[in-house]
């Protein structure tokens, strides 16, 4: 059975096409198509506090084709979700009133505990031993998502404000860095060894331009070296270097600023990319509802 998870995030709008599959007692989301549109709709909602008629138009165009290249794999479930820069919408219900009007695709906007549940549903697929104590973080352009398990149970969870869209807008409140450190310090034991693990576009781009295998974590001191060399490049020279889109080249530096304050903070020099997201999550979640 194919699945479509549509995720609609302050930087970008993502389709998967994906099915779940078995290969002996192992379950894993088999991706059979991927779509990413820049739709930057916080560069809209962090200055205006509302989705302009622009960035409408181009969301109800992603959407419908969105939709028809779901209709192409035969998608037999299709689900739609927004995140941080919907949230924070005044004109959201409006705007995916007249998308639902338009394309019969009703989006969801999901809090930030949502959104970090359907990413770590996916985590049970994979391979590593899940009563050790744990931490996920998701970097998107508008909040940061940290879970601390212990044991195999969640013991803590919290979005925070802060995204690389966001930082680049200026729009990050007075605090807020810290709030997330205070955080991290009343809710996990650092005396106890945490494996670290990071989710989202810019932290699979950084494991990639450093070149990295599937399962190598990326280490502190290298992620601190392509910082210090890739921030003081134009956006116009880093796509040059790297081989980035224009709109991974202006996010990648303040993705990096919030993973290492993270690593420093959590005083872990290593971080392992899985290369799953709230996509691959959405899948398998509606996988498990349909079973």
């Amino acid at each position: 059975m194919k699945f479509g998870a549509i995720d609609i995030g302050t930087n970008a709008a993502r389709l998967l096409v994906g099915e779940v599959c078995q290969e002996q007692n192992h379950f894993y989301v088999k991706k059979i198509s991927y779509t990413r549109i820049p739709l930057r709709l916080g560069e809209d909602v962090f200055d205006l506090g509302k989705i302009s008629k622009e960035k409408y138009k181009n969301t109800l165009d992603t959407i419908k084709s969105f939709k028809l290249i779901a209709g192409i794999f035969n998608v037999e479930k299709l689900r739609a979700v927004a995140t941080s820069a919907m949230r924070e919408s005044k004109n959201a219900d409006k705007i995916i009133q007249k998308i639902k009007n338009k394309t019969h695709v009703e989006i969801e906007v999901i809090s930030g505990q949502e959104e970090a549940d359907l990413i770590f549903g996916t985590f049970l697929l994979l391979d590593f031993d899940k009563l050790n104590p744990f931490i996920v973080v998701d970097v998107g352009g508008g909040s940061t998502e940290i879970s601390i398990f212990e044991s195999g149970q969640k013991i803590a969870s919290q979005s925070f404000e802060i995204g690389t869209i966001r930082i680049l807008k200026n729009k990050v409140a007075e605090g807020i860095w810290q709030e997330m450190g205070q955080w991290l310090e009343q809710n996990m034991d650092k005396s106890i060894p945490h494996q670290l693990f990071g989710t989202g576009g810019n932290i699979n781009k950084i494991h990639k331009i450093i070149g990295l295998k599937d399962n190598q974590p990326v280490e502190l001191k290298k992620m601190k070296s392509l910082y210090d060399s890739i921030r003081k490049l134009s956006v116009e020279e880093r796509m040059d270097k790297f081989h980035l889109k224009p709109d991974r080249a202006d996010v990648i530096v303040p993705a990096l600023e919030i993973y290492l304050f993270l690593m420093q903070k959590l005083e872990n020099n290593k971080i392992s990319v899985p290369k799953i997201g709230l996509s691959d999550g959405m899948i398998y979640k509606m996988f498990t509802d349909s079973n």
